[in-house]
């Protein structure tokens, strides 16, 4: 089996920054995965939901593939975001980012059209036979997909040598434990939503594929380093420090909120592609008092 280990345990869901008139930034892009990787994040997710794939076109997602490996792929793991509710999409632009030597793919469960478990099971498979030699990392998200990958699928997808991950962001500690209880213990699991890394962490997870790491990432991988060295006293500390910020991130949907913090930062990331709109002038002062606690403004 491919040795999942070597994306690490903190994998930052990049934003994608685009400029005034709407275009994806790339200059910005290749800054700011320079910035993470130096600031805590073992790997870079690109083009995931964080970096608003739905509103990307595959054009513009190769481009950030091939920027971001550039700037940064000799540091960091880059894994691309080529989920599709399609398969043969899916296939077409998995086989594309391979062929620029990232480390591996992020797929989504098909979203709308909600397959069945045999269904989801022939759609990865599909996918990781056609790249054998690029590592997949599984990605759970049935608030956004409306379909859950049971556990029993990602149990039979495991047995697939180059399915080696799972980015688990069912809210479901008991649905993870059920994932490692079926799974060799070198299938790494990771969590989908920062509040859950350290619990999922205590039930065999790996790591985190994370949103806060934009603003936090050196703490988040102190707390993961923590908890795994046995200073769980330390970790417990760490993760209630960062929980308000963990939960303002999520106050309506991501990547909004993360955005409007990067933005406050002084980094210049940015709107968001409609359908999704700017943070509500509401929410605005809740973000930015949780930000001015931790010092991050």
């Amino acid at each position: 089996m491919t040795n999942q280990k070597s994306f690490g345990r903190v994998l930052t869901a990049m934003v994608t920054p685009f400029d005034e008139s709407g275009h994806v930034n790339y200059e910005v892009a290749e800054k700011l995965a320079t910035y993470l990787v130096t600031h805590g994040s073992d790997g870079l997710v690109v083009c995931g939901t964080t970096g608003e794939s739905p509103a990307l076109t595959w054009d513009e997602e190769y481009e950030l593939f091939k920027v971001v490996k550039n700037a940064v792929g000799h540091q960091a793991k880059i894994l691309a975001g080529t989920g599709s509710n399609s398969t043969s999409e899916a296939i077409e632009a998995t086989k594309k980012a391979a062929k620029l030597g990232l480390d591996g793919s992020l797929q989504v469960v098909p979203y709308y059209n909600k397959p069945p478990q045999e269904g989801l099971y022939e759609h990865f498979k599909a996918i990781a036979l056609a790249c054998p030699d690029f590592p997949v990392m599984l990605y759970n998200v049935p608030g956004r997909t409306g379909q859950n990958l049971l556990p029993e699928t990602v149990a039979k997808l495991a047995e697939i040598d180059n399915i080696v991950a799972i980015k688990e962001a069912s809210g479901n500690i008991e649905q993870v434990c059920k994932v490692r209880c079926l799974t060799h213990s070198s299938f790494a699991i990771y969590s989908g939503d920062d509040s859950l890394t350290l619990p999922m962490m205590t039930v065999g997870g790996m790591g985190v594929v994370s949103v806060a790491s934009h603003l936090v990432g050196e703490q988040i991988q102190q707390m993961i380093q923590a908890f795994e060295v046995g200073k769980t006293d330390l970790a417990v500390e760490l993760n209630l420090k960062l929980f308000n910020l963990f939960k303002v991130l999520f106050c309506t949907t991501n990547p909004i909120p993360v955005k409007a913090a990067l933005n406050k930062q002084g980094w210049q990331v940015g709107k968001l592609r409609l359908p999704l709109s700017s943070l509500s002038l509401e929410l605005l002062p809740s973000l930015e008092a949780v930000m001015q606690d931790l010092d991050l403004l």
